[in-house]
């Protein structure tokens, strides 16, 4: 017996597979599979992680619907990642918060931070609200550095543990020992095919689609959204050291590395999540968690919007429009960071660390 309905039916179709073993060459679940005589819940939640969502496996079946088997793999996965993610979510009070209303929260929370910081600017000085300011420490006559670091700093804090603690119950969960260790071979080779997408491609055919002509769109907008992350917070990162090693203070000039990272990190956050938006309504509804499609939603609206304000900030920051879009912008910051350990970000977290978990499988045949 499982934890969860759609653990049995996941045991229930791994079991077909493993009698069938067709779809062997298509991506890491069916050799991961390959490997077990019979699951329990945490060997199916890292086969669920582990799983990319390509959908290629759901045509190639001979036992998918309307066969009597009804064996759709994509979508049970899909439903069982999704429920993985709040069974490990930490604390558990907040587990389900965003399964269904995802998007509503962050947009209340975005709201909620830049009324807050647009009110605390009001309250000290309204004309410096919608002055014009420019120059070293501009952004700060709207809300003073410490300030701004105390806020945003310590709910940053609060997701890294949030997410560490999710982690953690995890990788314990999926097979490996309390204090286990993955070798340096195990990390670097999860982290190239994590950094390439290398599951993603359906075997070499790209993803199933509505129109049942695979591509690599989804790859591709996967692509632009990970690497416009990782560039604007390689920004943030650089802006911080500037502020604390070189007493350099924001808005930095359009030619200085943190502007140049943040507007390239900036674009991919504008490409990458508008076209996995549109990919996500063209995708087959027989493969998708149509339950938690909020979820999902939100994190790639969060996304979006905490590059479309950025980019505005830094197209208008030397006009009188510059306090409102960065209490609108702050706004969106801290709502994605407050929503990070209970949404659809953590799906490439635990991607990770079910392709960490392969990969030492792998090493061990």
């Amino acid at each position: 017996m499982h934890g969860t309905r759609i653990l049995e039916e996941a045991d229930r179709l791994m079991t077909v597979c493993n009698s069938c073993r067709y779809c062997e060459g298509l991506c890491a679940v069916f050799p991961a599979m390959e490997l077990r005589r019979s699951f329990s819940d945490g060997d199916l939640n890292y086969l669920a992680n582990l799983c990319h969502g390509c959908g290629a496996c759901y045509p190639d079946c001979q036992f998918s619907p309307p066969h009597e088997f009804n064996v759709n793999v994509p979508k049970a996965m899909a439903i069982a990642r999704a429920e993985s993610y709040a069974a490990y979510a930490w604390p558990a009070l907040f587990s389900g918060a965003f399964a269904r209303n995802g998007l509503a929260i962050s947009i209340i929370a975005s709201f909620s931070v830049a009324l807050f910081i647009f009110g605390f600017a009001a309250f000290n000085d309204r004309q410096v609200l919608f002055g014009v300011h420019t120059g070293p420490g501009a952004f700060y006559e709207l809300m003073p550095h410490n300030a701004m670091a105390v806020l945003f700093g310590a709910v940053f804090l609060y997701a890294i543990v949030a997410l560490a603690m999710g982690v953690r119950a995890f990788w314990r969960d999926i097979g490996e020992p309390v204090g286990g260790r993955a070798g340096p071979r195990a990390l670097f080779r999860a982290m190239r095919d994590a950094g390439e997408l290398r599951y993603l491609d359906g075997g070499g055919v790209g993803c199933v689609n509505e129109d049942e002509r695979p591509n690599d769109r989804r790859k591709i907008y996967h692509h632009f959204a990970f690497y416009g992350f990782v560039l604007c917070f390689a920004s943030t990162c650089i802006a911080t050291l500037y502020h604390y090693l070189l007493a350099r203070e924001a808005p930095y000039p359009w030619w200085d590395l943190p502007v140049v990272l943040g507007t390239l990190g900036g674009l991919g956050l504008l490409i990458g999540p508008a076209g996995l938006l549109a990919e996500k309504f063209a995708r087959d509804p027989a493969l998708v968690d149509q339950q938690r499609l909020g979820m999902d939603v939100a994190f790639i609206a969060m996304l979006f919007m905490t590059s479309l304000t950025g980019m505005a900030l830094l197209m208008l920051r030397d006009t009188a429009a510059m306090g409102p879009l960065l209490a609108l912008h702050l706004g969106v910051v801290f709502a994605l960071f407050l929503t990070m350990p209970y949404g659809k970000f953590v799906h490439g977290i635990y991607r990770y660390v079910a392709l960490v978990r392969y990969a030492q499988e792998r090493q061990q045949i």
